[in-house]
């Protein structure tokens, strides 16, 4: 377990950190709370509404589908890895969180938001394949396929979890156990270390910048290769609802890649820390929400569903 030092002979163990989170009065506090309530409803609201509604339409269950339903799966853990924890801390006078919690708060948001990532980048490759290669895609992407890409995700998002997490915990904290987030984030974990944080900072960054720079050249490669194809459709139709699909998709890798590259592959852009945590409100808690909501407002086969399983919902 990490140590807190205090002047140069004495050593206690930590354990504990204080989360800082948001500055301002009650007022602040209050609006930020009903902000965060409502953000936090949603996601689960729609998240859940989307894995039943794929799980039940058989219509639905297709290789695109089953991915999204995993999408889904993945904003609901990770918003509620953060979420309960920032809210119950709003309006209480210690804003502790154990050692023990924080680890495990870094941990498998890690986990989640790197799988998050990569399996955007497995959608578009479905995508590709869907588009492009139509005859081969039964057989391409078979059930098992679809398995081993999504268990692939995950595999990659433990790996990053293990190596950042492990890094992170290693080094002492000495200056202060005050973590100025709503939660246990790793840059700012690593800005209270008394240690030389060069290592980690070196990894976080090159996991990072390798992931992101990964899954969007796979989504570029993916849609440039499907906008030549889409613009050799003779039926306006087909190309509508192609780019109907694709422009969600396209919607949703721009909102992560974007908001995930300024905290953890360019900190340097964000001025203050204040700038950060709204950042971080971002892909922690908007951009899970917006994800069904992009999928099911701009997706006719989702609509249907959902009608189909109101229809059924009212004739019993």
């Amino acid at each position: 377990m990490p140590t807190l030092k205090t002047g140069n002979a004495s050593v206690v163990s930590l354990r504990e950190f204080v989360l800082a989170g948001f500055e301002g009065g009650l007022k602040i506090q209050v609006l930020l709370f009903a902000v965060f309530l409502t953000l936090y409803m949603v996601t689960v609201l729609g998240n859940l509404t989307m894995i039943v509604v794929i799980t039940l339409d058989a219509r639905l269950h297709s290789p695109m589908y089953f991915f999204l339903k995993n999408l889904s799966f993945l904003d609901l853990c990770y918003s509620s890895v953060i979420a309960p924890k920032a809210l119950s801390d709003f309006f209480s006078s210690r804003k502790i969180i154990t050692f023990a919690g924080c680890a495990t708060q870094l941990f498998f948001f890690a986990l989640l938001v790197t799988t998050d990532g990569l399996l955007l980048g497995v959608m578009a490759y479905d995508r590709f394949m869907a588009i492009c290669n139509p005859l081969r895609y039964p057989v391409t992407m078979c059930p098992s396929a679809c398995t081993r890409l999504v268990l692939g995700t995950y595999c990659g998002g433990c790996f990053n979890s293990i190596v950042q997490t492990s890094l992170a915990l290693r080094v002492p904290f000495c200056s202060s156990n005050h973590i100025n987030h709503y939660f246990c984030d790793l840059p700012s974990l690593l800005r209270i270390a008394c240690a030389n944080t060069a290592l980690n900072e070196l990894v976080m960054f090159g996991i990072c910048g390798l992931i992101i720079v990964g899954v969007t050249c796979v989504v570029l490669v993916s849609y440039g290769y499907i906008t030549v194809t889409i613009l050799r459709m003779r039926s306006a139709a087909g190309r509508h609802k192609v780019f109907s699909t694709c422009g969600s998709h396209m919607t949703v890798v721009t909102l992560f890649v974007g908001t995930v590259f300024v905290m953890y592959a360019h900190p340097g852009a964000i001025e203050s820390m204040e700038q950060g945590k709204v950042v971080s409100i971002f892909y922690t808690l908007v951009i899970p929400m917006l994800n069904p909501l992009i999928y099911s407002l701009r997706n006719k086969d989702v609509k249907e569903a959902l009608k189909r399983l109101g229809q059924k919902h009212a004739a019993t």
